[in-house]
């Protein structure tokens, strides 16, 4: 009986979930999309060092943090790109845009250096 009813509970999660991200603008759809890809990517990173090793454990290291870090900032734009969000409303979408890729670059020379 409990079952059931949590299986219900589940499911209306879910389609209320649904029902909300229909009403997301694109934009803010491709940024998801590239976080999941970049969290997929350092995901497989991970599974890849645990399968065959960590040799060159500076390089591993390299690739997870500039996957995570990128999936950070995307997820700072899509904030501050975000209509809906009343805190970064003065802010233009291509100031957040610019300061994206400022960080990214920044953030990519940090993870080279690292590399050696």
């Amino acid at each position: 009986m409990g079952k059931s009813s949590t299986s219900k509970d589940v499911q209306a999660l879910f389609h209320s979930l649904r029902s909300a991200y229909a009403a997301t603008p694109i934009n803010l759809k491709i940024i998801d999309m590239y976080v999941m890809f970049a969290v997929f990517t350092a995901l497989i990173q991970v599974v890849y060092m645990a399968v065959v090793g960590s040799f060159p454990f500076n390089s591993f290291l390299s690739g997870v943090l500039s996957c995570v870090g990128t999936a950070v900032l995307a997820v700072c734009l899509r904030i501050q790109v975000n209509k809906e969000n009343k805190e970064f409303k003065d802010l233009p979408p291509e100031r957040a845009f610019a300061d994206f890729v400022l960080c990214n670059l920044v953030l990519h020379l940090v993870i080279m250096n690292f590399l050696g």
